[in-house]
């Protein structure tokens, strides 16, 4: 579903099994519901390393990116064999070396893939004017696109409040009356 938050979760149902698990992770923001895992490793004796990556990796993602990024010193490190088995190798450090590495893929899970978003859209026309956020914008909070109802919700607290204290009011003037 849709989540309209400065931060977030997703839950989804988990690629290896659907019916017993749920698989969640927080939001990294794209316009391409992109995963991403990232780590440290320290290379062996021949300057290589294995990536192991979590076992639902490959029946949740699509189009994998890779980055790696030596720790300590230079060497011409690259991913020598690419994601299978949820797995992955990179090879030309120096033995010992420290590389941080992150991978990507783009969501491919059934939902997902049935669901795309739309990075772009126009606002509905009664939204058009109003912010998600407008106090961003150095804007009153009346161009909020929830004002409205955070308004009939307040009114709606405000009478509440009303009516408990009349009640107490009038519990208290029967007590007395019963003096």
């Amino acid at each position: 579903g849709s989540i309209y938050q400065p931060l977030g979760s997703v839950k989804m149902d988990h690629p290896l099994d659907p019916e017993n698990r749920y698989l969640q992770h927080s939001l990294v923001e794209s316009p391409d519901m992109m995963n991403v895992y990232n780590g440290n490793v320290v290379l062996d004796e021949r300057g290589e390393a294995t990536i192991e990556l979590p076992d639902y990796f490959e029946a949740l993602n699509k189009d994998f990116r890779y980055q790696l990024t030596c720790i300590g010193g230079f060497a011409p490190v690259f991913v020598a064999t690419e994601i299978s088995g949820n797995q992955f190798a990179i090879a030309g450090g120096e033995p010992g070396m420290k590389v941080s590495w992150q991978v990507s893929g783009i969501r491919k899970d059934p939902w997902a893939e049935a669901n795309r978003i739309q990075a772009e859209v126009d606002k509905p026309l009664k939204e058009k004017g109003k912010y998600l956020h407008p106090e961003a914008y150095g804007l009153g909070k009346e161009y909020g696109t929830r004002y409205e109802l955070l308004k009939k919700m307040e009114e709606q607290k405000q009478l509440q409040d009303q009516q408990r204290e009349q009640r107490k009011v009038n519990q208290e003037k029967r007590l007395e009356a019963k003096r």
